[in-house]
C-alpha cells in the first residue's frame, strides 16, 4: 500500500513536469506562428519559451527564489493560461482545453500533502511545516511500520 501512494505521487510529479514541458512548447509554437510587434518569428520561438520557462524557474519551481504563497500560484496560472491562450489563438481551441484541464487536475494533485513531502527538503520538510520540526528528526522505517501494522506479509 505504501509503495503504491509513492508510485502514484512520482507519477503526478512527472505530469506536472509534462504540463510544465508541454506549456513550453505551446510558447514555441505561438512565436513561430506569430510576429508580435514586429518581432521575427525565429526570434520567438526562442525568445518566448526562454520567457516562460525563466519565470517558471524564479517565481513557480519548488525551489524558485522568489516563490510564495502569493507569487508561486500566480505565476503558474500566468504561465499556463498563456500558454492555452497560445494554443487558442492559433486555433487549436481542443488542445488549449485539453492542456487547461491537465494543468488544472495534476497541479491540483501535486498539491496533496503525501505528493508534496516527496520533493520536500530534508532539512526543512515541505512548504509550511513546523519552524522547529526538522524533516529529518521524521526519519521513519517504513518497513518497520508496514510489518506491526500487517499491512505486508
Amino acid at each position: 500500500m505504501i509503495e503504491v501512494m509513492a508510485v502514484f505521487g512520482w507519477l503526478v510529479l512527472f505530469l506536472v513536469f509534462l504540463d510544465e514541458v508541454l506549456a513550453v512548447a505551446a510558447f514555441a509554437a505561438w512565436g513561430w506562428e506569430s510576429s508580435l510587434l514586429g518581432v521575427p518569428s525565429w526570434i520567438l520561438v526562442w525568445l518566448l519559451p526562454v520567457l516562460a520557462a525563466s519565470t517558471w524557474y524564479w517565481f513557480a519551481s519548488p525551489k524558485a527564489p522568489y516563490g510564495g504563497p502569493v507569487l508561486r500560484p500566480l505565476a503558474k496560472v500566468l504561465v499556463f493560461g498563456l500558454a492555452c491562450l497560445a494554443l487558442w489563438d492559433l486555433g487549436h481551441h481542443s488542445l488549449a482545453l485539453a492542456l487547461l484541464v491537465f494543468s488544472v487536475v495534476v497541479n491540483a494533485l501535486a498539491l496533496l500533502p503525501g505528493i508534496r513531502a516527496l520533493t520536500a527538503d530534508p532539512e526543512t520538510g515541505p512548504e509550511g511545516a513546523h519552524p522547529h520540526l526538522r524533516w529529518r528528526d521524521l526519519d521513519v522505517d517504513l518497513t518497520t511500520v508496514a510489518h506491526e501494522h500487517g499491512l505486508v506479509g
